[in-house]
């Protein structure tokens, strides 16, 4: 079969590609176009546009690169109608890819929407166009179906596909990981700016300025190759490791992470972690008006309650920041407390083989569809 599959960040492309491996071991005949990045690249999809050439994040963001958005949808119907594909698979991204949904349906495509948009968090009107338009929704969060239900709308859940991801790695011993990177013998606190260039820039400078209070640690980025080097800037001694931020994480006393999945990753590997996230001004006033949540880590969200600590917007600062990284660092209990959290979240998760499962949902439905 012919797949057409979208992914507009990070986490897409690196799920993207897990489903494109186990959609390659159930279907010989499988050829894939994308939208994403080097993994589902090197899975097997033929890349059409990388992801770091549509992250436009913000309000103000998107309204000045509007123009090179429609014109990417311009261009993507164009491309979908080209290739003729079976199915439309669109990963999370949902600006984007709603618009993606409606087109594909009216042209007669099936559409399967693979890990969903937020809307239990904000724009919940969406669900009207994902009823209409999205003929198979697949969610990553067990909350995610329950949602679904209230609308009269089944989703499936079959598990979240991180718990693949991370037991599939290997992981270096400590002494290696050092020396592959030529870190000093203190101990790591892991920062984890973010995936996108302009959360990189609000988060990473109030991060490092940590590192005078925590003399005895150093503060190593995690780093990604699709971001530009000059992005990270130049930040005193901090070391930069790139494409590596399972492993550094696994070598981390703790960590710094920007709100987004990299905390559920965090969480996963188990180290203790201080979440935070900074917007512009106007877009944390408009999502103030549109948000309705009450945690906006997953970590919090999935398990319901506060398990990490989360600093958003004004109390996104060093002053903030140092005192609950030292709570974890100096804190038997609050750590501790903490790691046993984050066990019983990855029982929340599922069970192993998520990717698999997906693949087997997806071409279980198109068969009979067709």
């Amino acid at each position: 079969m012919k797949y057409y599959i979208i992914a507009g960040e990070a986490s897409g492309d690196l799920h993207g590609a897990n489903l494109i491996k186990a959609l390659q071991k159930k279907d010989a005949q499988a050829t894939f176009r994308v939208w994403g990045g080097d993994k589902m690249e090197a899975a097997g999809g033929h890349l059409v546009k990388h992801y770091r050439d549509l992250a436009f994040m913000g309000v103000s963001d998107v309204i000045l690169n509007l123009g090179t958005i429609l014109k990417n949808m311009a261009f993507c119907k164009k491309d979908i109608l080209d290739y003729q594909p079976d199915v439309l698979i669109l990963v999370d991204y949902p600006g984007f890819n709603l618009r993606m949904a409606e087109f594909a349906h009216k042209k007669g495509f099936r559409v399967v929407y693979y890990i969903s948009p937020t809307i239990w968090a904000w724009k919940q009107s969406r669900i009207h166009s994902i009823k209409k338009y999205v003929d198979r929704m697949i969610v990553i969060l067990p909350f995610e179906k329950e949602f679904y239900a209230r609308f009269d709308y089944m989703a499936d859940f079959e598990g979240h596909p991180l718990l693949d991801v991370m037991a599939e790695e290997k992981i270096i011993d400590k002494e290696s990981f050092y020396k592959r990177n030529h870190l000093g013998n203190r101990p790591i606190i892991a920062v984890l700016p973010g995936s996108r260039t302009q959360e990189i820039r609000k988060m990473l400078k109030t991060m490092l300025d940590l590192a005078v209070d925590f003399p005895d640690y150093q503060f190593v980025v995690a780093g990604l190759s699709s971001i530009s080097p000059n992005v990270y800037g130049h930040h005193g001694s901090a070391q930069i490791v790139y494409d590596q931020t399972h492993q550094l994480l696994h070598h981390a006393d703790a960590a710094l992470v920007t709100s987004g999945t990299a905390t559920l990753e965090t969480a996963l590997i188990g180290t203790p972690q201080v979440v935070g996230y900074k917007t512009s001004p106007l877009t944390y006033a408009v999502g103030k008006l549109l948000v309705h949540i009450k945690y906006f880590s997953l970590v919090n969200l999935i398990m319901n309650k506060t398990v990490v600590a989360e600093l958003l917007q004004p109390s996104f600062n060093k002053t903030d920041l140092s005192r609950e990284l030292h709570k974890l660092l100096f804190d038997p209990k609050e750590k501790q407390k903490m790691l046993n959290e984050y066990k019983i979240l990855s029982q929340k998760l599922g069970k192993l083989g998520v990717s698999d499962r997906i693949a087997g949902l997806i071409l279980n439905f198109l068969s009979h569809q067709s």
